[in-house]
């Protein structure tokens, strides 16, 4: 289910800062395959109606533009979907475990910082 709010629009800042959408949004930035709406919630670990629902907003939006070929559609980032994907990709490559504790000082540096100075 998408948020909306109570006039029934959706808040881009809603759906586009939880796990399964942004992982959609980074795996289309993977452009030496395409991509179906199948295999961006295999990427994502979700459903595929999940999916579908999804990438239905964010062509709304204009993050993403897809294109019929028979039965099956492809679905691409358009310029402004690139920028929003590769934003959300340095974020949570920020925030990830692997940044978080990088991030940390080393054990000599906090025995340091906890002794007082002289």
């Amino acid at each position: 289910m998408l948020p909306f709010c109570a006039h029934g629009v959706i808040h881009m800042e809603n759906i586009l800062l939880r796990e399964k959408q942004t992982d959609i949004l980074v795996a289309l930035m993977d452009t030496s395959q395409s991509w179906y709406i199948s295999s961006l919630a295999k990427a994502a670990n979700t459903t595929y109606v999940h999916a579908c629902n999804f990438l239905v907003e964010c062509e709304k939006l204009g993050l993403t533009s897809s294109e019929k070929h028979g039965k099956i559609k492809t679905i691409k980032l358009t310029e402004k979907g690139k920028e929003v994907a590769e934003r959300l990709s340095d974020i949570y490559k920020a925030i990830s475990p692997e940044a978080q504790e990088a991030a940390k000082p080393a054990k000599e540096d906090e025995a340091k910082v906890k002794q007082p100075a002289q």
